[in-house]
This record gives structure tokens, C-alpha cells and sequence, in this order.
């Protein structure tokens, strides 16, 4: 028998909503604007570790092709060019390839943009913003008689404006010579190799040193990260910047920074790249590496970059992971557990 049943609780749901209600009203006491952009888009990305779905719709007769958006990131930074000031997005997205534990290939990002923010405010914002939801979330649990996380507890606990970030700021350097004593700016590809060969990695061909980085934190550092608390990890090394600009401070690495919890990554955040000319070489250096790779390859976002070329305010801006802060908050195992229907049962 087909199972037509959610794979959510009703209070699950329940905290969901609790939860969204809460975002929108942080963004609305903060005067940033909700802005909802196209989910079917006519350029996917162009990261070759992010798989857009292709979509076919009866106007495309004429041969056009359409995705699903991965990201609403391209569309914002459209309104950003035009002038929209600070905006916020609550919207589904939906990745190919992506399925397991903590990947749903449809699942809901929080993704917003804080014209002159540093990297820094943006860091403040983003802790303020997962305190203050996931103690409505508690709150809202402990009145409705369910088992609040211990988790939630620990890193929701409230504090003053004054005390300062309790987060952790760790520099990827860091992390990497704390957990493999390795430098990960200087270390030698077959070092690299080495090290993921031990963890199981099956590397191919065409496996680079990217990759290989990526493992590691995935695998081995990654998972250390945040027991009970939040973590920042920020400089990420210049080649895997994507849409973010370089320290100036150390041209090796990149103004961006991830946020860990529990050993779960749950937002990716960037100092915005704003240059046009800057832009369309790494989507070409992509495009390369794709060809490279055997992958699928389309022609860029010209939308996009012509929005760069007009004037992109300086800005912060960062993507954060939903139904994981759910998870969190409700201290489910799988995504699976906080969506209403997974893509098998959609």
C-alpha cells in the first residue's frame, strides 16, 4: 500500500510554523524587506558541486531550457543592483544528488542580505537570529507539554546585548591543524590525498585539491564542531570563494564563513563579490572545470552579471538551512522527521 501519510508530527509542524512566525517578525523589527523571487529560473549555477534540475514547461517549445533554482541568491542580488536595500527570502530549493540523513533534494532556505554589513555584523545577526529561534522554539515545546532538546537549551541561553558573541570564530586553518595537524593553505595535493585515502575516500581522476579539502571538512571536521554550541568557521581558502571577495588581509583566503552546530553545518555566509569582471571569470573557471569533470555545462547568467556591472551595494549576505535549525530545535535524527513530505513521498 502506498504510504500517503506525512513523515512530521503535528507538533513538529507546529514548531515549524512557531519558528517561521518568528524569523519574519526578526526581519521585520530589523526594517529588512521579505522579497519572494522565481523558483523556475532560466541559468542554473555554475559551482560544479551543486546539481541544478531541469524543468520543462509548454512556453519552452521553442527550445528554451529552465531549472529549479538551488538558490535565490542570483535573483537577489538582481534586486540589491536595483536598489532594494536589505532583503530577506524564506523559499524552497531544490538540489540534485542530495539525499541522506541531513539532504532532502527539495528543502527550505533562509537567505538574506545586509547592505554594509561586514562579515562580522553578519556573523552577530546570524547567531541572534538561530538564539532567538530556537528559544521561541523551546518556549513554544516546554508550553505545549513535548521534551525540550538539551541542545536548544545550551545554545539558545539567553544573554545581554552587552556580553559579546558567545559563538566560537574559528579560522579554517585552524580547525584543520587542530583536527589533522595540517596547514590547508600549504599542504601538498598527495598530503591531502593521503590523509582522505584514510578516511575511505575513493578518489577518481579527476579529483583536485578542492575535493579533497572538502572531504575533510565533511568527514573529519565537520562532525567535531559545535557539541552544544555554535561555531563559526570563516577564511576559507580563495578557491572555493564562489560568490564571495578576498581578504584583502591574506589574498590565500576568502571572506566567508559556514556555521556549525552539533557537527551539522547549517549556513554558509559571504563578504559579496561585486565586481562583474571578477564574477564572470570564476563562473568561467567553473564552466572549465566542468567540462573537466564530464558535467553538465550552460551558459551563464547574463542577468546576473549585468546587475554586478550596474552597481552591487557593498554587502553581507548568508544562506541558512531551515528544516536543519528544525531539526535542532526539535532534535529530530533525519530531515525526513521535520518536512511534511520527503521528495520519495511528495
Amino acid at each position: 500500500m502506498t504510504d500517503w501519510r506525512p513523515t512530521a508530527t503535528r507538533a513538529t509542524l507546529e514548531t515549524r510554523a512557531r519558528m517561521l512566525a518568528i524569523i519574519r517578525r526578526f526581519f521585520a523589527d530589523r526594517g529588512v524587506l521579505e522579497v519572494d523571487t522565481p523558483i523556475v529560473v532560466n541559468a542554473p549555477v555554475t559551482d560544479v558541486h551543486v546539481h541544478s534540475a531541469r524543468v520543462t514547461l509548454d512556453e519552452a517549445q521553442s527550445g528554451d531550457t529552465y531549472f529549479l533554482h538551488t538558490s535565490p541568491e542570483y535573483a537577489m542580488k538582481r534586486l540589491l543592483a536595483s536598489g532594494s536595500g536589505d532583503i530577506f527570502q524564506i523559499c524552497h530549493v531544490v538540489r540534485g544528488f542530495e539525499r541522506g540523513r541531513l539532504h532532502n533534494s527539495e528543502f527550505a532556505l533562509i537567505e538574506w542580505y545586509r547592505v554594509g554589513f561586514s562579515l562580522e555584523q553578519l556573523m552577530d545577526e546570524v547567531e541572534t537570529l538561530v538564539r532567538e529561534v530556537l528559544t521561541g522554539a523551546q518556549a513554544g515545546s516546554e508550553r505545549g507539554g513535548l521534551d525540550a532538546a538539551s541542545a536548544v537549551a545550551r545554545v539558545s541561553r539567553s544573554r545581554s546585548a552587552q556580553s559579546g558573541p558567545v559563538a566560537q570564530r574559528l579560522a579554517y586553518r585552524d580547525v584543520f591543524l587542530q583536527h589533522l595537524q595540517t596547514d590547508p593553505l600549504t599542504v601538498s595535493d598527495a598530503e591531502l590525498a593521503r590523509l582522505a585515502g584514510e578516511l575511505g575516500y575513493q578518489a577518481g581522476p579527476c579529483t583536485g585539491r578542492d575535493e579533497y579539502l572538502d572531504f575533510l571538512m565533511g568527514a573529519a571536521i565537520g562532525p567535531r564542531l559545535g557539541a552544544g554550541s555554535l561555531v563559526f568557521v570563516h577564511g576559507y581558502p580563495a578557491s572555493q570563494a564562489a560568490l564571495a571577495r578576498i581578504d584583502p588581509a591574506d589574498p590565500r583566503t576568502a571572506l566567508r564563513f559556514e556555521l556549525y552546530c552539533d557537527g551539522v553545518e547549517l549556513a554558509n555566509g559571504f563578504h559579496e563579490l561585486s565586481s562583474a569582471a571578477q564574477q564572470r571569470q570564476r563562473f568561467e573557471s567553473d564552466l572549465a572545470e566542468r567540462r573537466r569533470l564530464g558535467l553538465p555545462v550552460y551558459p551563464l547568467d547574463e542577468r546576473l552579471l549585468t546587475a554586478l556591472a550596474s552597481g552591487l551595494p557593498d554587502c553581507a549576505g548568508v544562506a541558512l538551512g531551515f528544516d536543519r535549525l528544525l531539526m535542532l530545535a526539535t532534535r529530530a535524527r533525519s530531515i525526513d522527521e521535520v518536512l511534511a513530505f520527503p521528495t520519495q513521498r511528495a
